[in-house]
């Protein structure tokens, strides 16, 4: 699948934009806060219907201006398929969007249908921040080629949700219902069950593939390892809830469940948080995303749309010449790449075959260099 034309109005800091692009490489120059990033960030709205940065849609609406509109047409990699996707926003509105000019019932039934990975300078937060952003790294990926992970995955946080409010009402009148709490505790362990199952066995077959991605941008003397940190590896959340029954009355919240599973990241055995130099958590998390690359790919029988944000920033020179060697092989479909110097773009695809569209980015407009 790949995106053939991109048109925006009041999308951040874009007035209007209308660019053909190719089915290779596609290359987006400028200066810092020209808005290169805000075009990959519209294709990504596109995949997932919202934004990589901000979920709340109305803050991309351009200032000053009462709405924004991004539309993207997509052609399948044997011409068959194409697709017309539209989204709208205006402000105090609920959010529009298409497929073909007709609207989606619910925005998850559209995950998975454009396949996308995005790498960006923002993925050290997966590294910096708390347990959650590896969640959601997990379900961002599972979620594009299995619809019934995403729909459990809802459904659990729809009853956490109202456990969690149980338990304050408990505290609240000072008792205690086990019947009322029991219905809250199956409906976790049948949605939370399948979800632990389906991250295990996504684990299983992506960490072998991340370490080769990371062998190949690092070293090999560097052990580089991703863990799948859960307590249902022990227990099953049946019995978890029924131990931590006292904690989450005493704490007015659920304490255990697959909402605190994590992923454990080290290099040579020691935290990457801690020890792990700048080019090494750089390569670390390229060679994460070119594994949900791959994985996709493989799941999906298409490669994803691949967007490439300002990556090459404390990357040095021998691990960006093994970036765009992997990333200019036939395994590779679209890819979209930012930069701020349009001279380092063509000295490093100027020892590949591979053709690039490149664009130069103003903060008033989007041109095609001849």
């Amino acid at each position: 699948m790949h995106l053939t034309r991109l048109q925006l109005i009041n999308f951040k800091n874009r007035a209007e934009v209308d660019i053909t692009l190719s089915e290779g490489v596609n290359c987006f120059t400028g200066n810092n806060g020209a808005g290169k990033t805000n075009i990959l960030d519209a294709v990504y709205y596109l995949a997932f219907t919202k934004s990589f940065f901000n979920p709340t849609d109305s803050q991309n609406i351009k200032h000053g201006e009462g709405f924004f509109v991004v539309e993207g047409f997509f052609k399948s990699s044997n011409q068959d398929k194409s697709h017309a996707l539209y989204c709208g926003v205006k402000r105090g509105e609920k959010k529009i969007f298409k497929r073909n000019k007709k609207n989606y019932d619910k925005f998850s039934d559209h995950i998975g249908l454009i396949p996308l990975v995005f790498v960006s300078p923002a993925d050290e937060e997966l590294v910096y921040g708390g347990s959650e952003l590896r969640r959601k790294f997990l379900d961002g990926v599972i979620s594009q080629f299995d619809k019934k992970y995403l729909d459990h995955l809802m459904q659990y946080q729809k009853a956490l949700s109202q456990r969690n409010k149980l338990l304050k009402t408990f505290a609240e009148q000072r008792r205690w219902d086990n019947d009322a709490m029991e219905v809250w505790n199956m409906q976790l362990s049948l949605h939370g069950t399948p979800v632990f199952a389906a991250r295990e066995s996504f684990c299983e077959e992506f960490i072998p593939v991340f370490d080769r991605y990371y062998r190949l941008l690092g070293s090999d003397r560097e052990n580089a390892k991703v863990t799948y940190k859960s307590k249902l590896h022990d227990n099953s959340l049946d019995e978890l809830l029924e131990k931590a029954k006292n904690d989450d009355a005493r704490k007015q919240f659920t304490t255990v469940g697959i909402h605190k599973d994590d992923l454990s990241f080290t290099l040579n055995n020691y935290s990457l948080k801690k020890t792990g130099s700048q080019g090494q958590k750089k390569s670390f998390l390229t060679a994460l995303k070119l594994a949900q690359f791959e994985f996709i790919k493989n799941k999906k029988n298409t490669p994803p749309i691949l967007l490439l944000d300002d990556i090459f920033d404390k990357l040095d020179k021998n691990r960006v010449k093994a970036l765009m060697e992997i990333v200019s092989n036939d395994k590779f479909g679209q890819v979209l790449v930012t930069d701020t110097s349009p001279l380092r773009i063509k000295e490093l695809f100027e020892n590949f075959e591979t053709k690039i569209h490149l664009f130069n980015v103003t903060e008033d407009e989007i041109t095609l260099e001849a």
